[in-house]
């Protein structure tokens, strides 16, 4: 009985470190696509995934003072969505083995189009997030506020 007690709690000890270094991605970064500055909160899912959203654009309206929306999304139940909230990923995963998180698609609203995704660290305060299509890689990286 005491040993099924020590396993329990050892298992639950690892799990809250892995935990603990997921969540290490939670928070607010700043980023720029192409000359476009943007803000994304990365955010914890009830279901233990991670979610990146847009929160913040410079240039959130067209010439006529209306707000930019996504409509390039191959979804049309979300090409009303202003600029600033849209979810650049969602059911983002974390790899502990790997200490990296993954399992989903980036989307990129300025093509319109979704890709695998891998999000690493570099350095404490500095994610690159890395899309892959068709063997074509591309790289942002977002400094955290």
């Amino acid at each position: 009985m005491l040993l099924a007690l020590c396993c329990a709690l050892l298992a639950a000890t690892v799990l809250s470190a892995q935990n603990d270094k997921a969540d290490n991605i939670i928070g607010t970064y700043s980023a720029v696509n192409g000359s476009d500055p943007y803000r994304v909160r990365v955010s914890r899912s009830a279901d233990g995934t991670y979610l990146a959203q847009i929160i913040w654009v410079k240039d959130k309206y067209d010439k006529d003072g209306n707000v930019y929306l996504d409509t390039k999304n191959p979804d049309k139940s979300l090409r009303n969505t202003p600029c600033d909230q849209i979810v650049l990923i969602k059911g983002l995963k974390y790899d502990a083995a790997r200490q990296r998180w993954g399992e989903t698609k980036v989307y990129d609203p300025k093509r319109g189009i979704k890709a695998n995704v891998v999000v690493t660290f570099d350095g404490p305060k500095t994610l690159k997030v890395r899309g892959s299509l068709l063997g074509i890689s591309e790289t942002e990286v977002w400094h955290r506020e």
